[in-house]
């Protein structure tokens, strides 16, 4: 049996790529191309109901964000800020009650976003990363390993922050600004689904991307191993 190329997508470099165009064209490594009977069975769990309603409304939503849809040929006109998507979404789908999962180093970014959430009729629960008080020695930790060297210093509690949430039944719960990792485990517990708002970064301001996008000038140097 012929040995499946590992997927590849971000090295796709097709103008008329398979996934997009209906006659299109994919690499070797297309999963498109080479995964067609797990694609196939996966699709069928989008007939369930509830499954089914929440990515109709993400595609709605995501289609709704572009002005000027009727004109051909058509230009590309995004319309909406992420938070306005999140609201607007939130009430296709009937939500009442979201969660914030929110970074002690964003607190007035975890406000403003309640104070957005409140004003477009929703109920608002937030729970803080340090929620618990819990000493970062819980995990083992050794003081030269803190931040805060010699001093008392909690830990980011995902879990627990999952957990009052799950015990508050959000219908939603939107993440701002969780630490690496720690986002993850949010996101494992929660009972609720799950959509970021804010991604850290500590120094580009909570814009990832801008790495991305400089990792041919400033940031070069993130192609050599070790940085």
């Amino acid at each position: 049996m012929k040995q499946r190329k590992r997927p590849q997508c971000a090295k796709c470099s097709l103008k008329d790529r398979i996934c997009i165009q209906e006659n299109g064209r994919g690499p070797e490594f297309c999963p498109t191309r080479n995964y067609t009977d797990l694609i196939k069975e996966v699709t069928l769990k989008y007939q369930k109901p509830e499954l089914k309603q929440f990515a109709r409304m993400a595609s709605i939503q995501e289609a709704e964000c572009y002005a000027d849809r009727d004109i051909q040929p058509y230009v590309f006109h995004p319309v909406k800020p992420r938070v306005q998507e999140i609201c607007e979404f939130a009430e296709k789908m009937g939500y009442e009650k979201l969660g914030i999962a929110f970074c002690a180093g964003l607190y007035k970014e975890a406000r403003a976003l309640t104070d957005i959430l409140e004003a477009q009729g929703f109920e608002v629960v937030s729970v803080v990363c340090k929620a618990g008080a819990t000493p970062k020695e819980t995990l083992g930790i050794r003081d030269e390993e803190k931040i805060l060297i010699g001093r008392f210093e909690s830990m980011c509690n995902p879990l627990v922050q999952a957990a009052i949430l799950n015990r508050e039944n959000t219908d939603f719960n939107i993440v701002v600004g969780l630490c690496v990792g720690h986002d993850s485990l949010f996101f494992k517990y929660s009972e609720a689904l799950t959509t970021t708002l804010v991604a850290k970064d500590r120094v580009l301001g909570h814009n990832p991307a801008a790495a991305l996008y400089t990792s041919g000038s400033y940031y070069a140097r993130l192609l050599r191993k070790g940085f």
